[in-house]
């Protein structure tokens, strides 16, 4: 028996169990990796997982499991399991399956590693960065490349498979001469193929730049407001948490988002331009099966500050009554502005460049603090030293309003293609 036929019969046999509708997800994984610690290759490894998730509805209400053994004797004690929890689950209306979409197999990416290349490419890389950055000390270095065939399957008649193949290199790093050593750091991006050296591939020659010069840091000078330029690096993560308050499930349902009047209403400045792309060429890994078992579709987000859509899975939809997301966000892409990086920083008059930054969750008003790690302060207009530890803090629906300058140059992850964002009103101040 096949993984999909399996799938159909977790299907059925849930049926027979008495769910009036049901859906079932079945995803098999095979990585393969190589690993280098402290610039030696130590470890080249395959591992294979199965992710198995059963979803019941009777009677308004919910049930779910995720088993990782994907065999009839496992299926069987799932099924009682996951309908069980169902009996036990509270009644919501909102709880609903996907509805029907033409069956679909979608493809991105090669379905086998070349192992061949990996090796080169990762040998390779160890030897540019000892001759380009000298003083740069490689902690650990991943490169592996993951295959995934996901089959998706629901009581409505959605039949889709994808099949997924990308490569994905991760490298943590620091500088070291002599008693002096800069902060740790780490980057990564994913490809569909390795015909680039692993040294061009995401920001990794500018952090491994930077590193050398932050070997030694210093304070902030007091504490003062003033500009940050966010790095792509740390972009995305901003991009999650301003979205996670506003535009998804949990705060349109709770009635605590800002935005939840602000559909086709201005948000941010109008230099930005969002979109969530999980389906485009220019992102490798991505996505083409929503959470809530719909065909995903490529969406603008914000177009120049306004507001386009909200990220509302089907029973956020249903619950609130706004209009479903397209997809489920990621795979972030922002139109680039037309300043290049380096007329950004002349442009500041006091502030940081900020690479990495360490921080809690948001509260659901957008205020924020934490700590700006492996970046550098900024005075009339010219970086001037790297910062030890630093606070930040500020408010993350001011600051996307706040945003003064996008740069030209961009940074191409493979999962986000992402900008320098220049932005004032932020609190800056040693620890």
């Amino acid at each position: 028996m096949t993984l999909k036929e399996l799938n159909f019969q977790a299907l059925e046999a849930l049926a027979q169990a008495g769910a009036e509708k049901a859906e079932t997800i079945l995803t098999s994984t095979e990585k393969t990796e190589m690993n280098l610690e402290n610039g030696q290759l130590k470890l080249i490894r395959t591992t294979v997982d199965h992710h198995w998730r059963l979803t019941a509805l009777q009677d308004q209400r919910r049930g779910s499991i995720t088993v990782n053994k994907v065999d009839l004797e496992s299926l069987e004690l799932a099924v009682a399991e996951v309908m069980a929890i169902t009996a036990a689950s509270a009644p919501d209306a909102a709880h609903d399956t996907a509805a029907f979409q033409r069956a679909k197999t979608f493809r991105k990416g090669a379905a086998q590693p070349d192992l061949e290349t990996m090796y080169q490419r990762l040998d390779a890389f160890t030897h540019a960065v000892a001759t380009s950055f000298p003083r740069i000390v490689l902690l650990s270095a991943q490169l592996d490349f993951t295959g995934s065939t996901t089959f998706f399957q629901n009581s409505n008649g959605v039949d889709f498979t994808a099949q997924q193949g990308s490569y994905n290199f991760s490298v943590m790093f620091s500088a070291k001469a002599g008693t002096s050593s800069s902060s740790m750091n780490y980057s990564g991006f994913s490809s569909l193929n390795l015909e680039d050296e692993l040294l061009n591939g995401g920001s990794l020659r500018t952090l491994l730049a930077q590193a050398d010069q932050g070997l030694a840091p210093r304070k902030a000078p007091g504490k003062f407001e003033g500009t940050v330029i966010i790095a792509p690096d740390c972009l995305e993560g901003f991009l999650y948490s301003l979205l996670g308050i506003t535009i998804t499930d949990r705060p349109l349902i709770t009635g605590t988002s800002l935005f939840k009047d602000k559909l086709d209403q201005p948000v941010a400045s109008p230099l930005l331009t969002l979109a969530s792309r999980p389906v485009a060429p220019e992102i490798a890994p991505g996505y083409f099966i929503t959470a809530d078992g719909y065909e995903a579709q490529n969406a603008t987000i914000i177009q120049d500050g306004i507001l386009k859509t909200f990220l509302l899975s089907l029973y956020g939809a249903n619950k609130t009554g706004l209009p479903r997301g397209a997809n489920d966000g990621g795979a972030f892409v922002i139109t680039p502005g037309p300043q290049c990086l380096a007329e950004i920083v002349k442009g500041v008059k006091k502030g940081l460049l900020l690479t990495r930054f360490s921080g809690g969750a948001p509260s659901p008003n957008g205020d924020f603090s934490g700590i700006a790690k492996n970046s550098f302060y900024l005075e009339d207009g010219v970086i001037q030293y790297p910062l030890s530890e630093t606070m930040i803090a500020g408010n993350l629906i001011s600051l996307f309003r706040a945003i003064t300058a996008i740069s030209q140059e961009r940074i191409d992850f493979g999962f986000a293609l992402l900008p320098w964002v220049a932005a004032q009103g932020v609190t800056i101040s040693a620890q």
